[in-house]
């Protein structure tokens, strides 16, 4: 039997954790490693303590913000971000795996934060209907490795 990937298994890990979220638009997880150990989990969704989404409003998903964003959402890496700085640890060195591929603003806290690579799923920009991925683009700019995952065979 053939041992999997290390990014197999973390992105399988990812996608299960995108099925815990509230969201009613869009189901994103996320994991965080170092050296091969997993150091936070994360998944899109409202603070905790505030509405679910799912169970506020089953049909339309939360209230929009002036962008059309969501005015609840913590996107997947910030909770996993945030949940990394409750139990102190450093996120330098470290790797990403993502199922959407980071905004913008998640792409500026993963490189100032230290993470130094990158595996996402799906194309936020084929999501958002934009022409390119800006969070990609601005990780690429400044020397993180970013990888579109594809699952070996």
């Amino acid at each position: 039997m053939t041992k999997p990937r290390f990014e197999d298994i973390y992105m399988d890990l990812a996608q299960s954790l995108a099925l815990r979220s509230h969201c009613v638009k869009l189901k994103v997880g996320a994991v965080l490693t170092k050296d091969t150990r997993i150091i936070s989990l994360g998944y899109n969704g409202p603070p905790a303590g505030t509405h679910n989404c799912d169970e506020e409003w089953p049909q339309t998903g939360c209230p929009r913000d002036s962008k059309g964003s969501c005015s609840l959402a913590l996107h997947a890496e910030q909770n996993a971000i945030l949940y990394a700085a409750k139990n102190q640890m450093s996120l330098e060195g470290a790797t990403i795996y993502v199922t959407l591929s980071p905004c913008i603003a998640c792409a500026k806290v993963l490189y100032s934060l230290g993470v130094r690579k990158v595996y996402y799923l799906n194309s936020y920009a084929q999501y958002k209907g934009i022409s390119t991925d800006e969070g990609v683009d601005f990780l690429l700019k400044f020397g993180v490795e970013v990888v579109r995952y594809s699952k070996s065979i």
